[in-house]
């Protein structure tokens, strides 16, 4: 398989294509791969690159970069867990991003992921017993619920049938509760993020609907991503190993 060139690149840019989508399946692909070459190297090298860029609730305040990160890590001993996770990119990115627009579709995409996180948060905050705060998670599946979430909220908007899409989601939502080691968590918080941006972007204010697609998704995904820092920073306020490590 040939790489593209900067022409062909260029060209799909100027024409919509899903350039963004496929830079992220190449970037989630080539973490992944350092993560498999590492454990040929060192399993120890392996682990520290895992655990050093996962999204713990305990520590993704004073660690902040971790939220994104663990968007680009996926389990190093399967390839299960990659090869779903960048085909559901690929099925719903490229149509999204078309819509959307490059940019503004790799900031639903990002704002979304940093919904995963907060999902993790808010489950820290209620789990019993406060075991969430020990908890930790890696992989595209928050940012990926985020846009499930817009996609039904666009076909829901223009009237198209989804229920076939609900089926889907029902059975993606389910599929923790039957195959372990799966951060619903961070499926909840993306999805009600990401579908939470996009009902902005789509409905909104009524003053603002009239305004420009670039200006909207300015003004509400700052105001969505001021809205989750500032929640995961209250939840953050019951944590019990404290601000500094």
């Amino acid at each position: 398989m040939r790489m593209p060139t900067k022409q062909q690149i260029r060209y799909q840019w100027e024409r919509g294509g899903p350039v963004i989508t496929w830079a992220l399946i190449v970037a989630c692909t080539a973490v992944w791969l350092v993560e498999v070459l590492a454990g040929f190297i060192s399993p120890a090298l392996q682990q520290w690159l895992i655990v050093r860029g996962m999204a713990a609730p305990a520590t993704m305040i004073v660690e902040p970069w971790t939220i994104v990160t663990s968007m680009f890590l996926h389990a190093p001993n399967s390839i299960l867990h990659i090869l779903f996770n960048m085909i559901a990119l690929y099925s719903v990115g490229p149509m999204l991003e078309r819509m959307m627009g490059h940019w503004r579709f790799l900031g639903l995409y990002m704002i979304s992921g940093l919904g995963g996180s907060l999902g993790l948060m808010v489950w820290a905050l209620l789990a019993p017993g406060g075991q969430g705060w020990a908890s930790a998670a890696y992989g595209a599946s928050g940012a990926l619920f985020g846009l499930f979430a817009a996609l039904l909220v666009v076909y829901r908007r223009i009237g198209a049938d989804i229920r076939s899409m609900l089926v889907w989601m029902a059975v993606n939502f389910a599929l923790p509760f039957v195959v372990g080691g799966v951060a619903w968590q961070a499926h909840v918080g993306g999805f009600v993020v990401g579908g939470l941006l996009t009902w902005l972007l789509v409905a909104g204010l009524k003053p603002w609907r009239g305004k420009s697609l670039v200006w909207r998704m300015q003004v509400y995904g700052w105001s969505v991503v001021v809205l989750v820092v500032a929640l995961m920073l209250l939840c953050n306020t019951a944590n019990p190993y404290g601000w500094l490590h």
